[in-house]
């Protein structure tokens, strides 16, 4: 699908728009004038989607933006949002973060794998995490060159008392010391919601006791390691 199949989708849902729950639109080239016409509808009170795919859609910032600004202004709704392989820029994800802000945005899954993220977007990131961090269950940010510095940012929303992740991918984001995150996960109720951690694909050495450790931990309660 184009943006003119997209637009002439979005207009069928505009005259019928209460009931979809669901949509999945991955992996097609709507670039950013589609998105567009999809954050039209998004902002209708009337559309109570919670679940929007938009992975892999040639979308960059200016879609981005557009599709939170219509999030923001009916946030109470969505609870999985899915934009990987999408180049968000800093505009769009300084904008995701100022919706994540918002105490009626409830979001319980985020997929944002190879977004190509930088350490400076993910400060931005978790910086709208902290602030609204107890609804948050699932955080995907594979592929993305975190690295140790970004980590370090994302464990300050581990050690927040109000967190309850469940699921977090970290697979293929440069990290080489997993010690902060440990450190993090054990100091903090973090580890006894936890369930799921992929660290696949991060060449993380001599850290791997720190590990050890946390798996030892009497308040890990971790399936999929």
């Amino acid at each position: 699908m184009t943006d003119e199949g997209c637009s002439a989708l979005t207009s069928a849902m505009k005259s019928n728009p209460s009931h979809l729950r669901e949509l999945n639109l991955s992996r097609n080239k709507l670039g950013d004038s589609a998105v567009k016409n999809l954050s039209d509808l998004l902002m209708n009170p009337q559309f109570k989607l919670e679940k929007l795919q938009l992975s892999y859609c040639d979308m960059t910032d200016k879609g981005c933006s557009a599709l939170t600004s219509a999030l923001k202004s009916n946030p109470s709704h969505l609870r999985e949002l899915n934009l990987s392989g999408n180049k968000l820029g800093d505009s769009g994800v300084k904008n995701l973060s100022d919706l994540l802000m918002n105490p009626q945005f409830k979001l319980e899954k985020l997929h944002l794998s190879v977004c190509s993220f930088t350490e400076e977007q993910c400060l931005i990131l978790t910086s709208g995490l902290k602030s609204n961090p107890s609804h948050l269950r699932e955080l995907n940010l594979n592929g993305n060159k975190l690295e140790n510095t970004g980590v370090k940012h994302l464990c300050d929303v581990l050690k927040d008392s109000h967190c309850k992740l469940e699921r977090l991918s970290l697979h293929g984001c440069g990290i080489t010391d997993v010690s902060s995150l440990t450190q993090s996960l054990t100091e903090s109720k973090a580890l006894q919601f936890l369930k799921d951690l992929d660290l696949s694909d991060n060449k993380i050495g001599d850290s791997k006791q720190r590990l050890s450790d946390m798996l030892r931990d009497s308040n890990c309660v971790l399936r999929v390691f």
